[in-house]
């Protein structure tokens, strides 16, 4: 039995929406800002379908991801469908010349790691790295539209 725990946290950025948007809808590039993201390999048969890989601290977990609803400039929402339990969307709101980025997280625990770990303690573990995840985004996309 899973107990599920939510994060959500937040970064405005200096860039347009269409540019935040364009950076997050291509998936296989977020390892180059979320610290923990090993790897995301969309399939080839199948779009809405996407396998990652976290590693962290010699832990590593594998899982497929469906996306769920994608609506340009506005959402992408996922869930996972094998591997790791876990949901979540990215949500993008214009403010006419820079973008405030959203990113909720839910996943699973096992009941018996739960029992283990404090679950306030994982939390902060995971939306300061989440933070600093959405802290590293910022940086990337301002460089990517100095650059465009």
């Amino acid at each position: 039995m899973s107990e599920w725990l939510e994060h959500s946290v937040q970064v405005e950025v200096a860039v347009p929406i269409e540019l935040a948007w364009n950076l997050w809808s291509d998936l296989e590039q977020m390892p180059r800002w979320m610290k923990w993201i090993e790897s995301v390999k969309i399939l080839e048969d199948n779009p809405e379908l996407s396998r990652w890989k976290l590693a962290s601290g010699g832990l590593e977990f594998t899982w497929l991801s469906r996306i769920l609803k994608m609506i340009p400039n506005q959402i992408i929402q996922w869930e996972s469908v094998d591997g790791l339990p876990n949901r979540g969307a990215i949500r993008f709101y214009d403010r006419h010349g820079s973008s405030i980025v959203k990113l909720t997280v839910a996943y699973g625990i096992p009941g018996w790691l739960g029992k283990l770990m404090d679950n306030l303690f994982l939390g902060r573990i995971v939306e300061s790295t989440i933070q600093a995840d959405l802290e590293r985004f910022k940086e990337y996309a301002l460089k990517a539209y100095a650059q465009s």
